[in-house]
């Protein structure tokens, strides 16, 4: 007879957008076991995220590597001792099994594209052939096949499951945000009698993802003509990008550069009347709140994100190079830079209006190189 799962530790990806894709398969497996003690384990910096989710009884921050193996063996003393049945692995990574592995953990499941790999696992989760090695399939997806496999009560490639978004914002996320708007002169009371338009210029990943600075500029002046408040949101890292946007602009705009945590990002994207952004972490959280979005494909594919996009306007271009899935272009980054101003114009007029093309289409083009 099998013993009963009381304890479960879940490796959530390293991606704020992954971990946002992954609400629907923890929402999942809190159902499936309600009397387990759950526990997400995911980066520092991207604990705010899950926050308030309820998906989970405890949220514990992932040891950095660089922090040394003392402070790695610290962690695997703590999941030793914490005595989990079960692990479930969302990232494909060889090292994220060997930390379970190291800490003891209990059975652990998870997909596995490498001998290694397989080894570490108990469990295998088989990828279906057509997703092919980059995995071609929305993110909420891949995590419900994965939670199909602990037990999780799940329809054929996630159907009939519930796949939408959930994320919460807490009270200290709308502190955090009511106190940077304040620093910018604005209250939290205006903000939300007179929703702005967001723009988030950047991308973690890497610059391959970013529509082109002078373009975000562009775009923000026709908004602040038209009477629209304007606040450019930039995460850690991302502070020439944001000055790049700002320096192109001939209007004034609120800008919010690397002071908000992912607590008071929820807080800003749920209040906001229209994000614009690249495929990167803003527009997950954005979804998560069924807000309109404009959206900028270039390295990356939709279908790795093809579900909850129903407030989304695509905007992506026709080239044989994409999608790369490579950091930096290494030739012209004709991919984003031949989405012209105006397209994108019309995409937020649509939105804004209520008037926005076909819900899933996945093309909505610009010029078409």
């Amino acid at each position: 007879m099998t013993p009963p799962v009381e304890r479960i530790l879940v490796r959530c990806p390293n991606w704020v957008g992954d971990v946002v894709m992954a609400t629907p398969g923890l929402r999942a497996l809190r159902r499936a076991y309600p009397d387990a003690w759950i526990v997400v384990q995911l980066p520092e910096g991207l604990v705010p995220l899950l926050e308030g989710s309820g998906y989970c009884d405890e949220i514990w921050p992932l040891v950095p590597r660089r922090a040394g193996i003392s402070a790695l063996r610290l962690e695997a003393k703590r999941l030793a001792e914490s005595r989990f049945d079960l692990g479930i692995l969302i990232p494909e990574s060889i090292s994220s099994a060997l930390r379970m592995r190291w800490g003891r953990v209990g059975r652990l499941t998870g997909f596995a594209r490498d001998p290694l790999r397989r080894w570490l696992l108990d469990d295998v989760v088989l990828a279906p052939r057509e997703w092919g090695r980059r995995r071609l399939v929305s993110r909420e997806r891949f995590v419900m096949r994965l939670m199909g496999a602990v037990g999780v009560e799940i329809g054929v490639d996630g159907e009939g499951e519930d796949l939408s978004l959930g994320l919460c914002v807490t009270t200290e996320g709308e502190a955090g945000l009511a106190a940077v708007l304040r620093e910018s002169g604005l209250s939290l009371a205006e903000f939300e009698r007179d929703p702005p338009i967001v723009l988030a210029p950047g991308a973690s990943y890497g610059d391959s993802k970013c529509w082109p600075a002078d373009s975000y500029g562009a775009l923000a002046d026709r908004f602040a003509e038209r009477g629209r408040r304007v606040i450019l949101v930039g995460g850690p890292g991302e502070h020439s990008r944001i000055e790049a946007v700002r320096a192109s602009m001939k209007s004034k705009a609120i800008v919010l550069d690397g002071v908000l945590d992912l607590g008071g990002l929820k807080a800003l994207l749920r209040g906001a009347r229209l994000l614009v952004a690249n495929d990167a972490g803003a527009r997950h959280v954005a979804a998560a709140f069924e807000i309109p979005s404009v959206v900028f494909f270039g390295p990356t594919a939709v279908s790795k994100s093809a579900d909850n996009l129903a407030a989304i306007e695509v905007l992506e271009t026709e080239h044989d190079c994409r999608p790369c899935y490579q950091r930096r272009c290494p030739i012209d980054h004709r991919c984003l830079r031949s989405i012209a101003v105006d397209d994108a114009d019309a995409a937020a007029s649509r939105l804004l209006d209520g008037k926005r093309s076909r819900p899933l289409d996945p093309l909505v083009r610009g010029a078409i190189g």
